[in-house]
């Protein structure tokens, strides 16, 4: 004889949540929101910076809070040095979060 409980189970919550907020919740627990943000930028780095800039990128990676990009133009790699700041703003405003400290144009 099976005894069945009519209490809820204590580790779900009472009110329902959307999907993205469980996503996030998800991504906080198993601590991979860092990971996912990284990957985030790069999935989308034309969108963030603009096709002329994607079309000229090479390769774009994360270590240590810090973006390295690869580029294929010398001219355009001294503007982006010169507007370093900025680039680091519009990458940490997509995201909504503070994930990049700095930004290294190879």
């Amino acid at each position: 004889m099976a005894f069945r409980s009519t209490e809820k189970p204590t580790s779900r919550k009472s009110q329902a949540i959307s999907v993205g907020d469980g996503i996030k919740e998800l991504l906080k627990f198993y601590q991979l929101e860092g990971k996912f943000n990284e990957t985030f930028v790069i999935a989308h780095w034309e969108r963030i910076m603009g096709k002329t800039i994607a079309s000229r990128t090479d390769k774009v990676y994360f270590r240590d809070k810090r973006v390295f990009v690869k580029l294929n133009s010398s001219p355009l790699k001294k503007d982006l040095i010169l507007n370093k700041q900025r680039i680091i703003d519009l990458i940490n405003a997509e995201i909504g979060n503070n994930i990049v400290e700095d930004v290294i144009f190879l």
